[in-house]
């Protein structure tokens, strides 16, 4: 997952500068990593940044399925995925007050016709976004 990092730059930045931890987050929920890109996301900020996000993460990729009774592997990807769960499931357990703060960090990778034909990296990129009920 080539936007791992960033979202573990910018998972790490925004609690620095909110001086909040994990816990004080109902969900702290990723676009479209997936299982597997949740797993290094997890490893990747307990090694680097001594940040434990295991007990409340979760990702739109992996939610979005029944990874159980559906082979899709590591879980969905593309924005499609935190659209879809964001704005439906999510936002609905606002409402009802079911979730009172959510982190979420919507993940992508920048991609470049360009950079792919001249086998560039594609960078990731993640923005933060604090979801709160009234």
């Amino acid at each position: 997952m080539t936007f791992t990092p960033a979202a573990a730059q910018t998972i790490a930045s925004f609690l620095k500068d909110t001086k909040t931890k994990p816990s004080d987050y109902d969900l702290i929920l990723t676009g479209d990593l997936g299982s597997t890109g949740s797993k290094l996301l997890i490893q990747l900020l307990k090694t680097e940044k001594d940040i434990d996000i295991s007990k409340v993460h979760n990702d739109c990729g992996v939610m979005i399925f029944d990874l159980k009774k559906q082979d899709m592997h590591s879980g969905g990807s593309g924005c499609g995925c935190s659209a879809s769960v964001v704005c439906s499931y999510i936002l609905d357990k606002i409402k009802k007050h079911q979730l009172k703060k959510v982190l979420f960090v919507g993940t992508g990778a920048l991609l470049s016709p360009t950079s792919s034909l001249q086998k560039e990296s594609t960078p990731g990129i993640a923005h933060g976004v604090l979801l709160t009920s009234n």
